[in-house]
């Protein structure tokens, strides 16, 4: 994996931009130039503001987004796994989509995490972005199988559903609430994806189905990725390594958050 892909999924600062000087060493982190750094998280910005200007070229879907029931001066956090803190994540084209009616979006998406690591830093990542609105897109990480045998889900269904409400009880006191379900995968770019290989992780649908059907059945708005993406996921909206949405993907997810809450 190259330098500019792990940079797209990756971002220390959000983990331990309180360490002195990490921000001024992000770029040596990951082999680059401060120029090349900057360059390369402003296309990936571009990508998302020009996903957002062609979905809202659409007269339909532009009126949906005005009818969202947000408010000027309110903020969105929106939580996940590496799929929302993609440069170009749903939450990045969602920003793009919302900061002309001056609504605040927060992509507090963590690669790698589970619902019990988020679960870990909520009360601090609540105090530090004061939302409004929570977007809860985990789980994805919770049903990473890994080893040779892959035997077991990293969380089980009933600790990730567990983890889940307990995000829910603590935060919703101060925010309203929207869940994602988990994205669908194409199990075949997995086994063939040599990232995953090496770490031997594998992913399955199956798993994906059973935690998604308990996500449905929680009383707010729920946003089903299961129904947007197809299971297995359609080719185009997964990424190369079966698990990471293409852009096209991306945009699907904002498109199905957008529609369910108009």
């Amino acid at each position: 994996m190259t330098g500019e892909m792990w940079l797209q999924h990756t971002h220390l600062d959000k983990l331990y931009g309180y360490l002195p000087g990490m921000a001024e060493a992000l770029p040596l982190i990951f082999g680059m130039s401060r120029v090349e750094y900057r360059d390369i998280i402003a296309r990936y910005d571009a990508r998302a503001r020009e996903a957002a200007k062609g979905m809202l070229a659409d007269e339909a879907f532009a009126a949906r987004v005005g009818a969202l029931p947000v408010q000027p001066g309110q903020t969105i956090l929106a939580i996940g796994d590496s799929i929302t803190d993609d440069l170009q994540s749903w939450a990045e084209i969602l920003r793009h989509l919302l900061d002309p009616r001056g609504v605040r979006v927060v992509n507090g998406g963590l690669s790698a995490h589970t619902t019990a690591m988020v679960l870990r830093r909520w009360p601090a990542t609540l105090a530090a972005a004061r939302p409004d609105w929570v977007i809860c897109g985990l789980g994805g990480n919770d049903v990473t199988r890994v080893g040779p045998d892959a035997a077991k889900p990293q969380v089980s269904l009933h600790e990730s559903v567990a983890n889940l409400r307990e995000l829910r009880r603590i935060g919703g006191a101060v925010a309203r609430w929207v869940w994602m379900t988990p994205v669908p995968v194409i199990e075949e770019r997995v086994t063939a994806s040599p990232t995953f290989g090496f770490s031997q992780a594998t992913w399955r649908n199956a798993d994906i189905v059973a935690l998604a059907g308990e996500v449905k059945g929680f009383a707010d708005p729920v946003v089903d990725l299961t129904a947007a993406f197809g299971v297995p996921a359609r080719p185009d909206l997964q990424g190369a390594d079966g698990v990471h949405p293409s852009l096209e993907g991306q945009m699907a997810i904002t498109r199905s958050f957008v529609e369910r809450l108009t």
